[in-house]
């Protein structure tokens, strides 16, 4: 007899097939064959992608330079989000807790919070100079506020009635924190990290455009100033590999904390 959770993985794996798959065909039906086309076809990109990894096709100046750049983005994604995280989390479980922390800066954050990344960078440049330092802290702000904004919610709406059951079973009031609002608001502040940690490798790509050497951001934006269009779509690729494996490390850790949570733990 068939196991039903294998089928069910193999059929889950299948459906998540069929779209990167209908798009590659297209992609390939649209650029193949055209060779002034701005756009390569896949098996194009793939062999550059390749020469990138490893070398051997092309012997340029980027071949096998894609774990260098990788590495440098992988730092500065990290970093910029760990930081963000180390100030998010406790200034937003403050924000969510004591009414004069919320006052002072959540006036302030809210009105900085819809400037775009972007606007940042001129800015940042002037500050933090030409360099790595800009670009970890642009990753450092779009992964900020997501944190913050979901930490917050989470915090400020935990279920009422786990204060009373909570007291009725003789717990103080200095451990209400750790034993209920922390618990009860883990589901928001992981959803918070996943968000954060998604737009850190969005803005990678802005970041990595304050003048730093190496980096998928800066081989995307130098390989766009040569017209190497399949170098661009390379590296957009890598980031989405990396992107997808961050998110998914998240999630593993998210489910490992939140068993007990019916939506978060299966």
């Amino acid at each position: 007899m068939k196991n039903p959770s294998a089928l069910g993985g193999a059929r889950g794996l299948l459906l998540a097939l069929c779209a990167p798959l209908l798009f590659l065909a297209f992609w390939h039906y649209s650029t193949a064959g055209r060779p002034f086309s701005l756009i390569p076809p896949p098996m194009d990109v793939g062999v550059q992608l390749w020469d990138l990894a490893f070398g051997g096709v092309w012997d340029d100046l980027y071949s096998r330079t894609l774990a260098e750049h990788a590495l440098a983005s992988i730092s500065r994604v990290y970093g910029g989000f760990a930081l963000a995280a180390a100030l998010a989390l406790p200034l937003g479980m403050m924000i969510g807790r004591i009414w004069l922390v919320r006052a002072l800066l959540d006036p302030t954050l809210q009105l900085m919070r819809p400037i775009p990344v972007t606007a940042w960078l001129p800015l940042a440049m002037i500050v933090f100079g030409i360099g790595p330092r800009s670009a970890f802290f642009l990753v450092f702000l779009g992964a900020f506020y997501p944190i913050l904004v979901n930490t917050i919610f989470g915090v400020r709406n935990v279920e009422p009635r786990l204060f009373e059951a909570a007291r009725m079973l003789g717990t103080s009031n200095s451990a209400l924190f750790w034993k209920v609002v922390l618990p009860a608001s883990l589901p928001s502040i992981f959803t918070g990290l996943r968000l954060g940690l998604g737009f850190a490798w969005v803005v990678i790509v802005v970041g990595e455009m304050t003048g730093v050497q190496t980096g998928l951001g800066a081989i995307i934006m130098e390989a766009r100033q040569l017209s190497r269009t399949e170098i661009v779509i390379s590296g957009m690729i890598t980031i989405g590999l990396l992107g997808y494996l961050s998110d998914y490390a998240v999630q593993l850790i998210g489910k490992r904390l939140l068993r007990w949570s019916p939506q978060h733990g299966g």
